[in-house]
Parts: structure tokens; C-alpha cells; sequence
């Protein structure tokens, strides 16, 4: 390509590609930031006899295929392959408008309490009812005129509260056999446009819904690349998940109402009331001694209520009068049966928590798969060939830990000689010991509480203060962002940017053009933060992201572990800091010309013998200290260069 560069591990990366399509052998490839890494699956995927799926985690990733890299490719293959290969984009139900929907919407109850008695002496309601009005009828416009009906496509957008007024869950839909708008049915058409691509773009959660759906949801293939492969589990875990709420109960029984007995009705009432109470008085949590009796007692309430209903309601058949609503009526109550049922039956497969914020706001009670390795190793490898690739597939220098958690079982030898998998790192083209420098700040003492310590602080101050600004903090609460944020708006004259005080795109390109800011904030920015050049020149870390205690799924998955003689927080709780920081750690060097310093104010990074060195080499290798004379002064000449 004319003023192109040869990217020697792109290359290696889409030969391996090749001969595992050739094999059917199951290949991992750790492709660190700059590869291109793109280019390197979609060109030999065009060489697949049949579509190829490609699943990413982030909507800006599936954004850049589909806008940028697939168009490309097709324009620049298509005199080789003698026609112009196809593509397209597959999203769940939800993401497109529902004709049946919206044909129903100004009926329909609205959502979450929305129209809910407001506090005495506001008014505030109001407006939020007119909004709301006014959203809709602008969705009812773009249905007479959009293509697609993809709600990515509508500019500008609306809140989440609107679009749920004309959109259709996949669990709700009565089918396009049986709904009277079936035939214009912008989802079926996505669907339709799937089947006939050669590269079909999807995301890890419609992906993971169609492995426990029995993969009929993607069309069949022989290929699956999977991108950003490290949230896979994550995202097969979150849709395995279900919860119950007191304001789901209600929804469902007001739904129902109109296909049920009023003593039917009753009983869905007083399951949601019971489910009030228990919820009140459980302790927020990780449920490990069985549910509590009021919880017990209200899941039996609600699977016996559930159950009537749904034998109320019957068979939807092709001549019935209201087919949208009641399928929606059947699907709520077919969920909550099923998860009261799930709940009481306390499967050690299953973890249970009860979630509830501090003060006021949404209760619930939670039950999710303890693990989802077996889940994938049964429905993500069979009949396809699966390569799976990201920039932080190894951790401690190693593929197993990750491979494990895909689902796939430990090779027998060295990574990469097992007969069924082999694994890839095809490293990076950027230059690591002389981009970028890693400063562990081994005096601090030890973190211990939440939020910001003020030796921490000090640090932090005299970091930013010696480049000014330029900065990325990416703290593990968002009490020590506030902490920090505050902290600097007192002592330096720089603009500090805090994620939460406007949308998050608004601050990051604030951020990207004021040459001398701080963006501060959580996890979010850990991992969705892309700003090359000299806007990103310092990246500090508070303290390593280890999971937090009370967070239910690692806390037992970490007991499982103990349980059988192992160590859970080597098993499980490093490895998600590992993932965690490499990922925090990547948002520094972004192009071949970036320079700067990752900062690092957890001295345990250096000081803890046992997992200290292998978080390093989780890590891309950049020039290593714990001088805090050598970061300083570093930073100090970026500043005078810039």
C-alpha cells in the first residue's frame, strides 16, 4: 500500500491465522497495540470457504471495522478475488427499533417507575414525562424514514428509558411468523444481511447469548475470530447471569394483568412485596450459608405465583388477538420462574449475592455461574475453527491462565504444543525500553484504606507537577479520583478533568486538545482511553486492581480454590489484576512516536516477592525503576521538549 509500512508481526500473525484454517487447530495470539492486528485476521479470513464471524467487546472496535478497516480491504481485494466481498454487522434484538412496539408503545404502562409518585413538593416528573413524549414521537418520525432501524444510526440519540418504548428484547418477541409486522421487521432484515455476508461483525455478549442459546442466533461458520479476547468470560458470565428486584415483580404482574386472574394477579403482588422485605433485610453480599429465610420463602412465593401465570396465559397461537403483549407477558414470567428456581435450588455451580447501594436506590438478588470455562469449552470450539487474540493474553509471560479461562485445557508441554490449540505472541512494533519508562514508587508504604493516602498524594502532585500535566490517573475508586482531583485543583493551575462530571467522549477530547490537562478516573478509562501523541505522557496508577472483597464472583471463585487446597488469591485474584493493570498500563505508548512514564504508587508492584514479578511480566517491557529522581527528571525533560 502506497506510504504503508511492513509490519513484520502482522505479517506472522496472518500466516499463523492461515495454517490454522488450514489445520482447524484453535490458535491464541497476543498482538500488542500497533500490530494492526485487524488486518492481519480479516485478510486470510477472506480466503474461508463460508462466512466468517467476528466478535469484538467494544463498540469502538466493531465501529472501526465496519467503517474503516472492512471497507478498505474489500476496495483493495476485490481485483484480486475477481468481486467485492461483503459484510455485515449483527447486533441483538434490543439494538433495533420494533415496529410491534411501537405500533403498542403509547398504550404500554411506562418503564422503571418513570411516572412513579414524585417527592412531595417537586415537580420534576413532569418534565421527565414531556421528554419522554417528545423522544418518542421524534423514534415514531425516524420510523417512517430510516433503513435499518439500528438505534446507531439515530443522531442525535435518545435515553435508554425512550428506546426501551419502541425496542424488543430477544426473550420477548413472539416471532416474525406470528407478529403482524413481521415481514418489515428491521431485526430480521439485520439477521437476513448476516446470513449473506462473507465477514459478519458481532459483539461477545450477542455471541455468548447465542453459545447458551444453542447457537442459532449467529449464522453458521467455520471461522470465529474473537477480538479483545480477554473479556470473553467476562461477557459469557454477565449473560449468564440472572437477578430478581421488587420493581421487576411489579412490571411483570402489571404486563400479565390483562391474560391473568386478579387472584393471579394478587399472588405476583404479594411475591413482589416479599421480595421487598427480604431484600431489606438482607445484608449486601455474597450469599455463602444459603439464602436467608425471607429470601427462601419469597423465591417460593414467586415461582409458585410465576407458574400460574404462565399457565394462564398458555400457548400463543397464529390467530391471537394480542400476540406482542403477550408474549412479552410469558417471557418476564418464564425468567423469574426460572431464576426464583435457580435460587432455591442453591447449585454449588451457581454463586448467589444480594445487591444494594448504600443509601436508597435498586435492590436486588443476583445468581451467576461460579465459572464459565466449562461453558465455553462445550460451545465456543465445537465445529468451527476459534482464534482468539488481543494485546494481554499472557500473563506472567505465560498463555495457560487465559487459556484456562477460554475454556481450553492446559497444554501438555511448553504453550503452544498441545494438538488441539497452539498460542502465538507476535510482540509489538513499538520499542518499549526506549518509549517508556516504569516507576514503581516502592517508599510509599503499603495502601491499606480506601480512597487517596497523602503520601500517595504527594507523589501524584509532584509527578503531574514535573510535567505539567499531560496526565491519565487511573485510580481503583472513585473516591480516590475525587480525592485526587481535588487535590491537585488546589495546589496546581491546570485544567483536571474527572470522569463523572461530563460524558465521558466530552472529556476525553478535552482532554486529547488541552495539551496541559488530567483526565482522572475508574475502570472505565482503564481500557477505553486511546490518546497518542504528546496529550498522554504520564499514566499513574493509585494502586494495583486487585479485586475488591466484596465483589461476589471473585470472592468465590477465590474460596472454590481454598477450598480444594489451592491458593485463591494466586489463582484468581492476581491473574484479574494482571488483565486489569496490563490493560491500564497499555493506554501510554499508542503510536511508534509516544513517549512517557507509567507510574505506579503501589510499592507492592516491587516489594511483594511472590506476585510482584509476575504482574511485570505481565507487562510490556519498559524501562524499569523505583528512582523516584529517574521518573522525575525524565518527565521534567519531556516537559522542556514539549
Amino acid at each position: 500500500m502506497p506510504g504503508g509500512a511492513a509490519r513484520p508481526g502482522q505479517q506472522e500473525m496472518a500466516l499463523a491465522i492461515e495454517r490454522s484454517i488450514e489445520t482447524g487447530e484453535h490458535l491464541l495470539v497476543q498482538a500488542g497495540t500497533g500490530t494492526g492486528k485487524s488486518l492481519a485476521y480479516l485478510t486470510p479470513a477472506l480466503l474461508v470457504d463460508g462466512p466468517v464471524v467476528v466478535s469484538t467487546a467494544t463498540l469502538a472496535l466493531q465501529s472501526q471495522l465496519v467503517d474503516h478497516d472492512l471497507p478498505r480491504l474489500a476496495d483493495a481485494v476485490e481485483p484480486v478475488l475477481g468481486r467485492r466481498p461483503t459484510f455485515a454487522v449483527l447486533k441483538g434484538r434490543h439494538h433495533y427499533l420494533c415496529l410491534a412496539r411501537l405500533d403498542s408503545s403509547a398504550e404500554d404502562e411506562p418503564d422503571d417507575g418513570l411516572f412513579d409518585a414524585p417527592a412531595p413538593g417537586t415537580t420534576k416528573w413532569l418534565g421527565e414525562a414531556g421528554r419522554l413524549g417528545k423522544q418518542v414521537q421524534r423514534l415514531r418520525e425516524w420510523a417512517m424514514k430510516t433503513k435499518t432501524g439500528d438505534r446507531d444510526e439515530l443522531d442525535p440519540g435518545v435515553d435508554d428509558t425512550a428506546w426501551r418504548q419502541v425496542s424488543m428484547p430477544a426473550r420477548e418477541c413472539v416471532g416474525a411468523g406470528r407478529c403482524p409486522f413481521g415481514g418489515e421487521c428491521f431485526a430480521e432484515a439485520s439477521r437476513a444481511r448476516a446470513r449473506e455476508a462473507d465477514i459478519v461483525v458481532t459483539n461477545h455478549s450477542l455471541l455468548a447469548v447465542d453459545m447458551l442459546a444453542g447457537r442459532h442466533i449467529v449464522p453458521p461458520h467455520k471461522l470465529l475470530v474473537v477480538d479483545e479476547a480477554h473479556e470473553l468470560s467476562d461477557r459469557v458470565s454477565s449473560a449468564a447471569q440472572a437477578e430478581l428486584t421488587p420493581d421487576m415483580v411489579d412490571r411483570a404482574a402489571r404486563r400479565a394483568r390483562t391474560f391473568i386472574s386478579p387472584e393471579a394477579y394478587e399472588a405476583l403482588a404479594e411475591a413482589g412485596d416479599a421480595l421487598t422485605v427480604g431484600l431489606a433485610e438482607a445484608p449486601a453480599g455474597r450469599i455463602t450459608t444459603g439464602l436467608p429465610l425471607a429470601l427462601s420463602g419469597a423465591c417460593t412465593l414467586l415461582d409458585a405465583a410465576t407458574r400460574t401465570g404462565l399457565e394462564a396465559i398458555g400457548d400463543i397461537k397464529s390467530d391471537d388477538p394480542d400476540p406482542v403483549r403477550k408474549q412479552q407477558a410469558k417471557a418476564v414470567l418464564d425468567d423469574m420462574s426460572k431464576t426464583a428456581q435457580r435460587l432455591l435450588e442453591e447449585a454449588a455451580h451457581d454463586v448467589a449475592w444480594v445487591e444494594k447501594p448504600d443509601v436508597g436506590g435498586r435492590r436486588a438478588l443476583v445468581v451467576a455461574p461460579l465459572s464459565v470455562a466449562g461453558t465455553l469449552a462445550t460451545h465456543l470450539y465445537d465445529e468451527r475453527t476459534v482464534v482468539a487474540t488481543s494485546a494481554t493474553l499472557t500473563l506472567g509471560g505465560q498463555f495457560e491462565t487465559v487459556a484456562k479461562a477460554l475454556g481450553l485445557a492446559a497444554p501438555d508441554g511448553k504453550d503452544g504444543d498441545d494438538g488441539d490449540w497452539h498460542s502465538l505472541d507476535v510482540g509489538s512494533p513499538f520499542d518499549y525500553p526506549r518509549q517508556g519508562i516504569l516507576y514503581v514508587a516502592s517508599h510509599l508504604p503499603r495502601p491499606a484504606a480506601s480512597g487517596l493516602p497523602s503520601a500517595a498524594g504527594d507523589e501524584l502532585l509532584a509527578l503531574v507537577d514535573a510535567l505539567g500535566g499531560r496526565t491519565l490517573g487511573l485510580f481503583s475508586s472513585r473516591r480516590a479520583a475525587q480525592q485526587a482531583a481535588e487535590l491537585l485543583r488546589s495546589k496546581v493551575d491546570l485544567p483536571v478533568l474527572l470522569q463523572g462530571e461530563e460524558a465521558l467522549p466530552l472529556l476525553v477530547r478535552r482532554f486529547r486538545e488541552e495539551r496541559a490537562s488530567c483526565l482522572f478516573g475508574v475502570m472505565s478509562l482503564w481500557q477505553g482511553v486511546d490518546v497518542p501523541g504528546d496529550s498522554c505522557q504520564l499514566v499513574v496508577i493509585d494502586r494495583l486492581p486487585f479485586p475488591r472483597p466484596d465483589e461476589p464472583l471473585a470472592a468465590a471463585r477465590a474460596a472454590a480454590v481454598d477450598a480444594k487446597g489451592g491458593s485463591g488469591f494466586a489463582s484468581v485474584s492476581v491473574p484479574i489484576a494482571a488483565i486489569r493493570l496490563a490493560q491500564g498500563v497499555g493506554r501510554l505508548i499508542r503510536s511508534t512516536g509516544d513517549k512517557g512514564v507509567v507510574a505506579v504508587l503501589d510499592s507492592r508492584l516491587e516489594t511483594a516477592r511472590g506476585y510482584g514479578p509476575f504482574l511485570r511480566k505481565s507487562l510490556p517491557p519498559f524501562w524499569y525503576t523505583t528512582k523516584r529522581e529517574v521518573a522525575l527528571g525524565a518527565l521534567k525533560r519531556l516537559r522542556d521538549a514539549g
